[in-house]
């Protein structure tokens, strides 16, 4: 885990977090880690989006002059991205044919596209957990076509390997992303902030311009998030996944253990506004 060089409990880590913004929306039962948290460390957790995402209409996609049915195989690495392209096929008035094969990019990505089809595990490939281990599969079905829906700000990795490795395959821009609007948070300080996209913290100085990190602990998801971080001047004080904790709510306990103090754990903030 990626952290200021400091000791624990001292410097910019010697005030306790009781206070975290996730860039995420709120989760939607009860069972959340991050609720977990809060009540066990006595932290108030919030939650708000950072980034907008905005449809692209059906006629601009049109535009694109992609054809979908051409395709043999979708590549999905977000739920906005199934989200929408079934949206679009829905506009379209299209149904995908039983043959059509889908690579998502993780289990939980997989999961959600039962939303929209039955699953035959024969036409389903899935990736551990990151863009790499989807690739190794990838390279197993050479003779597909692939499309690859996804946003008009995106990773340069898949398309980077897909080009290497000469396999045939179309971007489909389905969805934007901009940043939200969070000026009413413009008075309220959070003891750390997580994000987890590059567009997080973009959407962040694109708000609040003058913004000073201060004791403000910043924890990233994934390496081009931390790299977003440095690149905006900020000290990265906590980075997922590491070996010990693959999640984001793991990187965030394993910080707080490790700088805790005595009062930690003794309090819960349910229910209670954010410091103005």
């Amino acid at each position: 885990m990626a952290e200021s060089a400091e000791k624990p409990g001292t410097g910019r880590h010697a005030k306790r977090i009781s206070s975290i913004l996730v860039t995420q929306p709120k989760p939607t039962n009860d069972v959340s880690p991050y609720f977990s948290i809060a009540e066990k460390y006595g932290i108030k957790v919030d939650f708000r989006e950072f980034i907008d995402v905005q449809p692209v209409s059906y006629k601009d996609f049109r535009r694109e002059k992609i054809n979908i049915l051409e395709y043999t195989a979708v590549i999905f690495t977000s739920r906005n991205a199934v989200d929408h392209f079934f949206r679009i096929c829905q506009e379209a008035k299209l149904e995908m044919p039983a043959e059509m094969k889908y690579f998502c990019i993780s289990e939980q990505t997989a999961n959600y596209l039962q939303k929209y089809i039955v699953l035959r595990k024969r036409k389903l490939f899935v990736g551990e957990r990151t863009a790499a281990d989807l690739f190794e599969v990838i390279k197993k079905h050479k003779g597909e076509k692939f499309l690859y829906p996804c946003s008009d700000i995106r990773k340069d990795d898949l398309p980077v390997f897909m080009r290497a490795n000469n396999l045939k395959f179309s971007e489909a821009v389905i969805y934007r992303t901009v940043a939200s609007d969070l000026s009413d948070l413009a008075e309220v300080k959070y003891d750390c902030i997580a994000f987890f996209s590059p567009s997080g913290i973009s959407s962040l100085f694109i708000n609040f311009p003058d913004f000073v990190q201060d004791g403000t602990r910043i924890a990233a998801f994934g390496p081009t998030t931390a790299k977003a971080v440095i690149d905006a001047g900020l000290i990265l004080d906590i980075e997922a996944p590491h070996p010990n904790a693959p999640s984001m709510t793991g990187a965030i306990e394993a910080y707080i253990r490790r700088h805790a103090q005595p009062d930690v754990g003794k309090s819960s903030t349910k229910n209670t506004k954010p410091d103005a």
